[in-house]
């Protein structure tokens, strides 16, 4: 009888501890990939691209990304079809614990981005939200510059 109450207690006290847990990987795809979709037509004009003449050569703005944490976006530069800069505008920085991880992970992003010259890059372990929302616009940024 008491391994019966024994396991039921500890069962109990199991399901209600994954229940408290928030889900990781579901929140990003679901919250991140709907506000690109929705803020696509707003930005009418957010490429600049200095030059102009040449396809795939200046400064393309990525669309705003919104995940759980705040916003994420940035500016690619392009030349000749290459990613040579990548400048955030915003990363999320509403408490000390966000400025830290977006300290630590946009730096190893921008470095893998401009390595690859692409925004097929891997997520910063314990900065996933981030690093979704930075690839998300990244990616923006590059659609735009057509590379």
């Amino acid at each position: 009888m008491r391994r019966a109450v024994l396991a039921a207690a500890s069962t109990s006290a199991l399901v209600v501890l994954l229940l408290t847990l928030k889900p990781h990987q579901p929140a990003a795809p679901v919250g991140a990939p709907p506000p690109p979709a929705g803020t696509s037509p707003a930005p009418t004009g957010p490429a600049s691209p200095p030059g102009g003449s040449r396809p795939g050569t200046g400064t393309y703005t990525g669309d705003p990304v919104s995940t759980q944490y705040g916003t994420v976006q940035v500016a690619a530069t392009v030349k000749a079809g290459k990613l040579t800069a990548v400048k955030v505008l915003q990363v999320p920085s509403g408490n000390g614990r966000d400025q830290q991880i977006a300290a630590y992970a946009v730096p190893r992003l921008t470095k893998e981005a401009l390595a690859g010259h692409s925004a097929h890059i891997d997520a910063v372990s314990g900065a996933s939200y981030t690093s979704q929302g930075y690839i998300q616009s990244l990616q923006s940024a590059l659609d735009r510059a057509g590379v």
